[in-house]
């Protein structure tokens, strides 16, 4: 079974973040097997700041940490606090280890009081992890307060959950921090074949425009080396291409 971890940066009891995480969670679990754990950082906000100040984990933020680590998949859900994420919330990240997240799918979402701050999921969210290399689904969810019993959160929660659920159910794309990325080759172009046709001619080029018959009469034979037979005003042949100067093709269709 896959190991979903919620981490909401919620701060009041009861809190629009929390219940929003528990949204998303409930949707992933309507389509895929996954057990869920929640970390609530506004419990480990003082081992979070002894973290930074002593460089040691407390028991409780050191087991957040690992169940964060040796997730499948995460959903992180944050109040907008100064147009960005909460500094709980990216203190919480900033002591994580630097690997912990790579290639592990990310739902990424948001609370505010208003619709105005919804661009917190593209501007601040998105590219703090990618920048720690985890795989962020397409679909970031902001509720504002209007949002809550109104038509469009419930859908894009589902979407959002949806898109979760198959980034975990492809299985992980960690190797390790180290593991190299194996690029196919690309494959060897399929041969066009000679440009030589039946003997004594020269066949067209792929994709030529076909020459009248008279065109080609009047185009006149070429020797070997590709220099036009008899005064020179002929086709010339170069590289199995035939050139016709211009003035006989015309001559030809009006004949």
């Amino acid at each position: 079974m896959k190991k979903l971890v919620v981490v909401s940066a919620g701060l009041s009891v009861p809190s629009s973040t929390r219940l929003l995480a528990d949204r998303l969670a409930a949707a992933v679990e309507d389509r895929a097997p996954v057990s869920v754990r929640v970390v609530e950082l506004r419990d480990l906000a003082v081992e979070i700041a002894h973290n930074f100040t002593n460089g040691f984990p407390g028991r409780a933020l050191a087991a957040a940490l690992e169940a964060v680590t040796e997730a499948d998949g995460l959903i992180v859900v944050t109040p907008v606090f100064s147009a960005s994420y909460s500094g709980l919330f990216k203190s919480f990240f900033d002591v994580l280890e630097k690997d912990a997240l790579v290639g592990k799918p990310v739902l990424v979402a948001a609370t505010g009081g208003s619709a105005r701050h919804s661009l917190v999921l593209d501007h601040a969210l998105r590219p703090l992890f990618s920048y720690l290399r985890a795989v962020v689904a397409p679909t970031g969810v902001y509720a504002a307060s209007e949002d809550w019993g109104a038509e469009g959160l419930p859908e894009r929660i589902e979407r959002a959950a949806g898109e979760l659920a198959g980034l975990m159910g492809a299985g992980s794309l960690r190797e390790g921090p180290d593991a190299p990325v194996t690029v196919p080759a690309p494959s060897a172009p399929e041969p066009r074949g000679s440009l030589a046709g039946p003997a004594g001619s020269v066949a067209e080029p792929a994709g030529a425009l076909p020459q009248p018959a008279a065109a080609k009469s009047a185009a006149g034979a070429a020797h070997g080396d590709g220099t036009p037979a008899g005064n020179g005003r002929g086709a010339t042949v170069s590289h199995g291409f035939r050139v016709v100067p211009f003035e006989e093709q015309l001559a030809a269709l009006r004949g």
